[in-house]
């Protein structure tokens, strides 16, 4: 890998660069709700060669999302099915964009 690589995974929201103390602290909960909500399957880390977590940058505005209804008094469980439908509901209406965009062009 060259260093011109390295540079490229900053941009990318999917690249695991966060262990999990780091991205505790960013998200700013703890490390038991980042694993609870791994447990929920709301976000799935990667994990190093030695088994540690690895959070990427979109799955920390996911986390960030479940804190915030977490707060707000809403189950944790309640929490990670309503993040689910967001993110389906979101990536329908980028397909729905994309095929518009597709249909205009031909």
């Amino acid at each position: 890998m060259t260093a011109d690589d390295s540079f490229g995974r900053l941009d990318d929201d999917d690249y695991p660069a966060y262990t999990m103390g780091r991205a505790a602290e960013i998200v700013g909960t703890t490390q038991g709700f980042l694993r609870a909500i791994g447990e929920h399957r709301l976000i799935t880390p990667l994990r190093s060669d030695g088994g540690h977590r690895r959070y990427s940058r979109y799955q920390l505005r996911i986390a960030a999302r479940a804190r915030e209804l977490v707060d707000q008094g809403t189950p944790i469980e309640a929490a990670c099915r309503i993040i689910a439908l967001e993110e389906a509901q979101r990536i329908n209406a980028e397909h729905r964009r994309s095929a518009a965009l597709h249909a205009a062009a031909t």
